[in-house]
Order: C-alpha cells, then sequence, then structure tokens
C-alpha cells in the first residue's frame, strides 16, 4: 500500500489527544485582547475538543498524528 500524506494545513491546526480525540483552538484569541477580561481570555487558552461529526473528516487528514 502506498503512504498516506498528512493534511499539512490541518496538522499546524489540530493536536492528537493520547486517548485518541482532537483538540483545536479557541477563536477571539489573536487580536484586540485589550478590551476582553482576563477571565474570557483564561477560558479562551486551553484547547477545546472537535465535534464527532468534524473528528471522522480529521482523523483521515492526519493518518499519522
Amino acid at each position: 500500500m502506498p503512504k498516506l500524506k498528512t493534511h499539512r494545513g490541518a496538522a499546524k491546526r489540530f493536536k492528537k489527544t493520547a486517548t485518541g480525540k482532537f483538540l483545536r483552538a479557541h477563536a477571539f484569541k489573536r487580536h484586540l485582547l485589550t478590551s476582553k477580561t482576563t477571565r474570557q481570555k483564561r477560558h479562551l487558552g486551553p484547547g477545546a475538543p472537535v465535534s464527532a461529526s468534524d473528528a471522522a473528516k480529521l482523523a483521515r487528514m492526519l493518518p499519522y498524528k
């Protein structure tokens, strides 16, 4: 069988956990941070799990991650 290529755009945006789930970053944490509260910025920090419907697509895009 030929090797599968990793989708490089997805590889830079998603991380796979030890249990096999995918994590994504939260939106709204790139710029204009002075107007956001500390609490809001803190809660945007950790990754959020990807929805189940998108996880199946990611599993195909990231075969070796």
